[in-house]
């Protein structure tokens, strides 16, 4: 009994990715003052995950400010077509943009 109690890992807030390879997801429009570090003309725009970035990390946006309380997330490597990012493009429909984005600046996509 006391054995299978301490084998169980329980994660912490912020250790289990909200995302997985594969998911279809947006980056978030919002337009906050002060350093954020999505570029604009990434905001609205739809990707997909292709890798979580290990291990969780604290939020350095919100540490910039000192308003962190040592809260982890995950950054992610997002792929985006530049026919999504920019509608004049005339390169090859197969173009991408790979970036890593921080966690709470992606919402899931059905």
């Amino acid at each position: 009994m006391i054995e299978s109690m301490f084998s169980r890992v329980v994660t912490a807030t912020g250790e289990t990715p909200l995302f997985a390879p594969g998911d279809r997801v947006s980056v978030g429009s919002r337009v906050p003052i002060g350093h954020y570090r999505v570029p604009t003309y990434l905001r609205g725009k739809a990707g997909q995950v292709i890798k979580v970035i290990e291990p969780s990390l604290i939020d350095n946006e919100e540490e910039g400010y000192g308003r962190n309380a040592g809260n982890r997330r995950h950054y992610y490597r997002i792929s985006v077509m530049m026919t999504e990012i920019w509608a004049d493009y005339e390169g090859s429909p197969r173009d991408e943009l790979q970036i890593e984005v921080y966690e709470t600046w992606l919402e899931r996509l059905p």
